[in-house]
């Protein structure tokens, strides 16, 4: 057979079915025994049994004795520890990325991708965020482990946030809504949302976000794209590790 470079069409069966039974035992019981796992499969109880004793061997399953039962092993751990050590950032959220610049027009702030329609604006690649006065910067405020700048925050325009409480409140609210915006704070034309990207254990790991001149990402437009922005941060961190379910 030629190599095309592309992935073989043809599936094995009983590949398909060890991963139904792992599925199946992910699903929010700690442990469940062959025929409970027989019911939710659709596979033969005999199959399973099988299928168990194989993935037990591996170490991706485990028996319970005191049970009788099964549950993840610590196998599934270590082989998701080297997905995540393997992970680019930027190469996972750059197609989310550019599906919100088809979808919005407007320049993404996180890796960055230009839109065609984008004037020359702040969002650089390196260019450190403005705590206090940009949408990226409330999002690592409210989400992360930065604080804001000590002494008198700095005045950018006039509606730069620089009373401290007034700053505590619009930090409550960008946790309570799960996304910041910035309307002329930093530049008086230009406006943003952001959203966070969260890693496998609920950290802040990145932020991503949308900015625009404020004459074309005006409130509307900054209202139509919080959720398209906001799946696409999902998306970026269940690549990640994240569940927000907390399962």
């Amino acid at each position: 057979m030629p190599r095309t470079g592309q992935p073989a069409v043809r599936r094995v069966a009983a590949v398909e079915r060890a991963l139904a039974v792992l599925d199946a035992l992910s699903d929010g019981s700690p442990e469940l025994g062959t025929n409970e796992i027989a019911r939710r499969t659709g596979i033969n109880a005999s199959t399973v049994s099988r299928l168990l004793a194989t993935l037990a061997g591996a170490g991706v399953v485990e028996h319970v004795a005191a049970t009788g039962r099964y549950r993840l092993g610590v196998r599934l751990l270590q082989l998701g520890n080297a997905v995540l050590a393997r992970l680019d950032l930027r190469e996972v959220a750059r197609p989310y990325l550019h599906e919100l610049v088809a979808g919005t027009g407007d320049a993404v702030t996180v890796d960055f991708v230009q839109s065609a329609s984008s004037v020359q604006s702040v969002a650089r690649v390196g260019r450190p965020s403005v705590a206090h006065a940009t949408a990226t910067g409330k999002i690592m405020l409210a989400f992360g482990a930065a604080e804001p700048a000590p002494g008198q925050l700095k005045v950018y325009t006039p509606r730069t946030i620089t009373d401290r409480r007034k700053l505590a409140a619009e930090l409550e609210r960008v946790r309570k809504q799960g996304w910041a915006e910035a309307v002329g704070e930093r530049e008086p034309h230009l406006n943003a949302i952001a959203a966070p990207v969260f890693g496998a254990r609920g950290e802040l790991a990145a932020i991503v976000g949308i900015q625009g001149p404020a004459l074309r990402f005006n409130r509307d437009a900054m209202r139509a794209a919080v959720e398209p922005l906001r799946t696409r941060a999902a998306a970026v961190s269940a690549t990640l590790g994240w569940n927000s379910a907390g399962v």
